[in-house]
């Protein structure tokens, strides 16, 4: 075998105990025997007393190996004692070593357990010399060599990882974001956590590189030694379960960026397919698209850690298959229990799915309304105009006034005192409207002509006309707040004013007359005044 990899052991070299709780006191198991880091010898026993007896041999291993090593010129006497009715003893240099049972037979694969012992003692005689051999000088130097290079090497790669990393920061592959006024918001928001995510990756995964190179580096060296390699059994058997479950840990974090970045990716092509992308449904279906990223991004979260749990279980040794049956019970337990989280669940998918409203509409849900924050499958939470964050269970809402959906409108009510000219103030508020519809800075907002309704009301300010703006949406409000203020300024050059309230009141004095009753007996007639008062 060649030097270097006869001895490296491996992680299968230290057997942990596995399934304790399951296994009877009379199950037979095995464990190793080393002698300079290397498996020697694969004893079995009943678990109760395997541990006792592994240590009793590979103390006497130990002790054998020492008075060996201490003499150079010594032979190597392996010996076999057989008697009738007992089962065989292994004596090395006169020293018991151990005494080879049935189920050493069993465990070797072999009949009888002579045969074990004999094949245990030719094992012993090849190690033993190996061991000699690897002490000598020029063994030695051979190894030290081969440390040397893989010290180099460990160098090297160490730096073109560190490059390689330094490399992306510098020159990321990210393409140039678009800057014009006619770019997706979105979709730039979505390339630039795509890219962050990806960034993310590459630096876990240079950072997994590096502590990979210098363990696995300093784990090959120490192997290469007689005397270091007992180290290796010991960074093994301290180290094997909270590696395997840093591995774990890492890999289901690394999985969960790399879900995020495809995720990100295919809503920024989806939005970008000139197939499903007009100007009439540009910014709802870009709305869309993020409300169900992100809720995908939550689903995935939970998938990818529940397999990260399920994957530490295993490495702990625990059984999962009862887990998940009894899993399984719970939730069903738990279902009856939890309708209204149920509930949510389902109302929320048929939210997304139906598209009532998506992240960064304005809705009203019954008495409250705002700008939807956040939308899960759970809950939807609202920031009110005073700042407020409103949550609503999604099984609350029934129904939704939604104010940006794919187009919204300014509805305006414009009150023109009674004396006005009507027809040129009429005249005035469609010119202004146009004018502003024409403006550049107003155009994208504003989608159609804005229309002059006429006159909508006899109002007790005046005459109140109507108008309609259809706008983009959420620019409802940004564009009524401007046509008022133009329109203002209009009405003050044309001399129309803004009416107040006013009200007319009537009041009725009753001045009684007694005339004198004539011969007839008749009563007197009652005089009536009206007086009219105004007031403003």
């Amino acid at each position: 075998m060649p030097p270097v990899t006869a001895q490296i052991p491996f992680l299968p070299t230290v057997q942990l105990p596995t399934h304790r709780t399951q296994e009877s006191d009379n199950r037979v198991v095995s464990r190793w025997v080393y002698l300079d880091g290397r498996r020697v010898i694969q004893i079995a026993a009943p678990r109760t007393n395997v541990s006792e007896r592994s240590q009793q041999v590979q103390r006497n291993l130990n002790q054998i190996t020492e008075d060996f090593l201490k003499k150079p010129d010594s032979k190597l006497d392996v010996q076999v004692e057989r008697s009738a009715g007992s089962p065989p003893v292994i004596r090395v240099n006169g020293y018991y070593l151990m005494t080879v049972t049935s189920q050493d037979a069993n465990q070797l694969q072999v009949n009888t357990p002579s045969a074990a012992a004999d094949l245990i003692a030719q094992t012993l005689d090849d190690e033993f010399n190996e061991a000699r051999n690897e002490r000598r000088s020029e063994f030695l130097i051979r190894q030290g060599a081969i440390a040397g290079a893989t010290g180099l090497g460990m160098i090297v790669l160490s730096w073109g990882v560190y490059s390689w990393q330094r490399r992306s920061r510098r020159y990321p592959l990210q393409p140039p974001l678009p800057t014009s006024a006619e770019a997706k918001p979105i979709t730039t928001q979505l390339t630039e956590q795509q890219h962050q995510h990806l960034k993310e990756v590459k630096r876990r995964l240079s950072q997994l590189g590096q502590a990979t190179i210098w363990g696995g580096g300093t784990f090959f060296i120490l192997g290469l030694f007689p005397y270091t390699r007992p180290f290796q059994i010991l960074i093994i058997s301290a180290a094997q379960i909270p590696l395997s479950l840093g591995v774990v840990v890492l890999g289901t974090y690394v999985a969960v960026r790399l879900s995020y970045a495809l995720i990100d990716r295919f809503t920024t092509a989806f939005i970008n397919s000139s197939a499903l992308l007009t100007p009439q449904t540009s910014e709802r279906l870009q709305l869309r698209v993020s409300t169900i990223s992100g809720v995908s991004k939550g689903i995935v979260t939970v998938v990818w850690v529940g397999v990260g749990i399920l994957l530490s279980l295993t490495t702990l040794g625990i059984n999962i298959g009862p887990l998940l049956a009894g899993a399984g019970l719970v939730g069903v337990a738990v279902s009856l229990a939890s309708q209204n989280l149920i509930k949510d669940a389902i109302n929320g998918f048929l939210i997304i799915m139906e598209d009532q409203y998506a992240l960064g509409d304005v809705i009203n849900v019954g008495d409250v309304g705002g700008l939807v924050e956040n939308l899960n499958l759970r809950m939807t939470q609202l920031r009110d105009a005073e700042g407020r964050l409103i949550t609503i269970p999604n099984s609350e809402i029934k129904i939704v006034a939604n104010l940006s959906s794919r187009w919204s409108r300014a509805d305006l009510t414009i009150p023109v005192a009674y004396q006005t000219n009507i027809d040129q103030a009429l005249k005035l508020i469609e010119t202004v409207a146009l004018e502003m519809d024409q403006d550049p800075k107003w155009q994208n907002p504003i989608l159609e002509t804005p229309q002059v309704l006429g006159i909508d009301n006899f109002g007790d300010r005046g005459l109140i006309i109507r108008v309609w703006i259809k706008t983009q949406p959420l620019k409802q409000w940004e564009v009524a707040r401007e046509y008022r203020r133009r329109l203002k300024v209009a009405f003050d050059h044309a001399g129309i004013s803004i009416p107040l309230p006013q009200q007319s009141i009537w009041v009725n004095d009753f001045q009684m007359q007694t005339p004198p009753l004539d011969g007839n007996g008749n009563s007197s007639i009652v005089k009536q005044t009206d007086h009219r008062a105004s007031t403003h």
